[in-house]
């Protein structure tokens, strides 16, 4: 009860006026005890010092000096104290506070009215003297103490950011050098195989008699080039650092919805195409970015009913879509995601799903509205006469998938479905998600 009212717009009204009005009611009390609360000179100026404390924090030397009279005709002390406490820790200036303290001195040491001083008393002036210097190194001390404090805190925070931005700028050294390294192993390893599939299925082409064969060979030829110019990119992007992440974007043309007809012609399965919105139709900012995103998609599951569901037959839909949610549930049974490590065949049923754990939640699962993209690629169930072909599987394409509608805010449903296939459903919103390039990652 105490900490829910201290914590709340009592107590942080109460923490604001506090450091104004304690010290006024303190010099209050102070003047009371001293001089009584009959009103006279001693009480008005006693008075009056402790009304100057309410701007002591703006006008810290004014508010002190008004404060002299009040020690030096109604013998109070904390008004002044205060005063020169609050100047030594806002305007601490030597010959200011040096100043300043000889007037308190001089305010404490000699008596009203003046004609009361004897100068011969030595013992009783000594003990006043040292009283005086007393009191008014005290709250200047005290100021110095504060302030120096209070220097030292912002130091402390200064290097707590500062230590936090060479941890940050390292991280990304060592990230840097890490993308380096990958860029250097992808294209050493990746490209020079991928230059010998080329090579060899160029010579198949020019020296095969066979027009079937001759086909094959040059679609291979032609998807190892496109692999190679893939490759470029992504190495280019592992590569870029900083700005030059912003140039990376045109080292190589990116997939859109345009290059879908030739995806699926490519794929060599059983696909029907239902196009219902025109690449580039989008209009706004991101668009290219959330076509590339659903190519991704469709490519990955066709890649999925080629290793896991061979002789389906599939159909892949494209529809602009005005409200991005969360998947619908329609019954169906949810894949389990049993799929080996390796990427083998379950028991059956399966299909666009690569070995990661379908487990049919949306990305985000928020109801959200924003004009985008769905994409659907639903295959049914495999045919049991089909050679299974022996692919390897990593399973991270599902994750992958759900990671990148994740970054663009939209969702990602992998599901089975009641006939024994496969369905994956994918919303992208337009103009809520960076590209890959700008993210400095590639998928």
């Amino acid at each position: 009860m105490a900490r829910a009212l201290t914590r709340g717009p009592v107590g942080r009204r109460l923490r604001k006026v506090a450091p104004l009005a304690v010290p006024v009611l303190l010099a209050i009390a102070d003047a009371m005890l001293v001089n009584g609360v009959e009103l006279d000179l001693e009480v008005g100026v006693s008075m009056a010092a402790a009304a100057a404390l309410l701007v002591r924090r703006r006008f810290p030397l004014l508010v002190f000096l008004f404060t002299l009279p009040g020690l030096y005709i109604g013998y109070i002390w904390f008004a002044p104290m205060i005063a020169l406490y609050t100047l030594a820790a806002l305007r601490p200036g030597r010959a200011r506070l040096g100043g300043c303290a000889l007037l308190l001195i001089a305010a404490h040491f000699f008596p009203y009215p003046i004609s009361d001083f004897e100068l011969t008393d030595y013992r009783e002036n000594t003990l006043v003297l040292i009283d005086a210097s007393v009191t008014s190194a005290a709250p200047i001390a005290l100021g110095l103490l504060v302030r120096t404090r209070r220097e030292l805190a912002s130091r402390v925070e200064d290097l707590t950011r500062s230590l936090r931005r060479e941890d940050r700028l390292l991280a990304d050294r060592v990230k840097t050098t890490e993308r380096a390294r990958l860029a250097r192993e992808m294209h050493d390893v990746v490209a020079h195989q991928v230059s010998l599939i080329s090579l060899q299925a160029g010579a198949v082409q020019v020296s095969t008699e066979d027009a079937e064969a001759r086909a094959g060979a040059r679609t291979i030829r032609e998807l190892s080039v496109r692999t190679l110019e893939e490759l470029r990119h992504m190495v280019g992007v592992l590569r870029a650092d900083g700005g030059e992440a912003a140039e990376a974007r045109d080292l190589a043309p990116q997939p859109d919805l345009e290059e879908l007809p030739r995806l699926i012609e490519m794929s060599a399965l059983d696909v029907t195409y239902e196009r219902g919105v025109v690449a580039g139709a989008g209009g706004v900012s991101g668009a290219k970015t959330v076509e590339r995103a659903a190519f991704r998609t469709v490519q990955e599951a066709l890649t999925n009913v080629r290793k896991h569901a061979p002789g389906a037959q599939v159909r892949v839909r494209v529809d602009p879509v005005d409200t991005v949610r969360g998947p619908a549930t329609d019954g169906a049974e949810v894949a389990d995601g049993t799929r080996a490590a390796d990427g083998t065949q379950p028991a059956e049923g399966a299909g666009a799903a690569d070995g990661a754990a379908a487990d049919g939640a949306a990305a985000d699962g928020g109801a959200r509205t924003a004009h985008g993209l769905r994409v659907e690629i639903r295959n049914g169930p495999p045919d049991g006469t089909a050679t299974v072909p022996a692919l390897p599987g990593g399973g991270h394409g599902l994750v992958g998938l759900r990671e990148r509608a994740q970054s663009l805010g939209g969702t990602l449903e992998a599901r089975r479905t009641s006939d024994g296939g496969f369905v994956v459903r994918a919303e992208f919103p337009y103009g809520t998600g960076r590209s890959e390039v700008e993210r400095g990652e590639v998928r």
